[in-house]
């Protein structure tokens, strides 16, 4: 019997010398490519497992196939932000479906300003990137994986021409939502804007401020609700939370001079946040006040009402790029996609009693 010694790592070779097979014929048994007998097998696996031999290095497949198996995927902000946005889970249940035919994982980045993963995106051993969100910080990592020459696909971002795009009809979307509030009655309305930029300051959104915004979604869906209402003012919350909603919800409703009979919201968080502080002043959704949303998750803690929204294809945004992806890796011309949304009338908007 042959031994690995302790200070390198047991060998395919090994394990053929140990079986009493060729090489190749090792090889297949841990590929799964072509069938051997069942006793072949068995006694290939019994002897890996004599010499703990767990299978073929990794890395060293990966040189010999030019590819390393991983698509970086970089997101805006913290990690564990992300994961706490309900439509980020099926966008990247989405992308790991589009990805799929190419056997390969994914590796989570940020693209956080003054962090250290803006230079890991640098170096990392990966085939392509999905870049996610629109920053100031989304050129500079769309710059670095250019550089590099890596196919590169972008969800919700504006990368210049010859890079696919996956897009939403973001600006459509809002338009339609401010014509249902219209349609019911209503004539003056608020929106609560999702980030317009890397700043994250909360407050309203300034036309000085509109112009220095830089997150095109927070852009598109207030001009698409400006569309419909010219003047409607906006107050920008530092995030999309139900915490920020309730902030934005104080700020708007508490003084009933100056409180519209409509708040149309950037996302479904924001859009709860708002209708439960609504409930603290004491006021009635949707009679005293309509609240409408933007994303089509599902949302807890509204009690028995079902929100008016805008249902985003959350999943299809990231099975779409991952599919521009393999398209890319396999030298086929990527596509640029633009996906609709559609509107979903809930029981929190309704005719205004004033």
């Amino acid at each position: 019997m042959i031994a690995a010694s302790a200070s390198r790592r047991a060998t395919l070779s090994d394990v053929a010398h140990e079986a009493g097979v060729s090489m190749s014929t090792a090889s297949v048994v841990f590929s799964g490519k072509t069938k051997v007998s069942d006793a072949t097998r068995e006694r290939v696996l019994a002897a890996a497992s004599t010499l703990g031999y767990t299978g073929p290095d990794p890395m060293a497949a990966s040189l010999r196939r030019g590819r390393t198996g991983i698509v970086a995927v970089v997101l805006e902000g913290q990690l564990r932000a992300a994961f706490l946005d309900p439509v980020t889970i099926p966008m990247m249940d989405g992308l790991t479906e589009g990805i799929a035919p190419l056997g390969a994982g994914l590796l989570l980045l940020r693209d956080e300003p003054g962090d250290d993963d803006v230079s890991a995106l640098t170096t990392a051993p990966v085939d392509a990137a999905v870049l996610i969100g629109c920053s100031d910080r989304f050129r500079a990592s769309l710059d670095i994986v250019r550089g590099r020459g890596l196919p590169v696909v972008v969800i919700e971002g504006d990368a210049g021409e010859g890079i696919p795009q996956i897009t939403l009809d973001n600006r459509e979307a809002a338009a339609e939502i401010a014509r249902h509030v219209h349609g019911l009655g209503h004539t003056d309305v608020t929106v609560v804007a999702l980030p317009p930029g890397s700043d994250r300051q909360r407050g309203l959104i300034t036309p000085d401020r509109l112009a220095r915004a830089t997150v095109e979604v927070t852009v598109d869906r207030l001009i698409g609700v400006r569309d419909v209402y010219p003047d409607a003012p906006a107050f920008g919350a530092k995030a999309s939370s139900i915490d920020e909603g309730v902030i934005a919800g104080r700020e708007l409703l508490t003084d009933p001079a100056n409180r519209s009979t409509a708040i149309l919201a950037q996302s479904d968080l924001l859009a709860v946040g708002v209708i439960r502080a609504a409930e603290e002043l004491g006021l009635r959704v949707p009679e005293d006040v309509s609240v409408a949303g933007f994303d089509g998750i599902r949302v807890d803690g509204i009690g028995e009402h079902a929100l008016t929204t805008m249902v985003q294809p959350a999943v299809e945004k990231g099975r779409a790029a991952g599919e521009q992806v393999v398209r890319m890796l396999r030298g086929e011309p990527p596509e640029s996609l633009h996906l609709t949304c559609h509107f979903r009338r809930g029981t929190t908007t309704g005719i205004p009693v004033r």
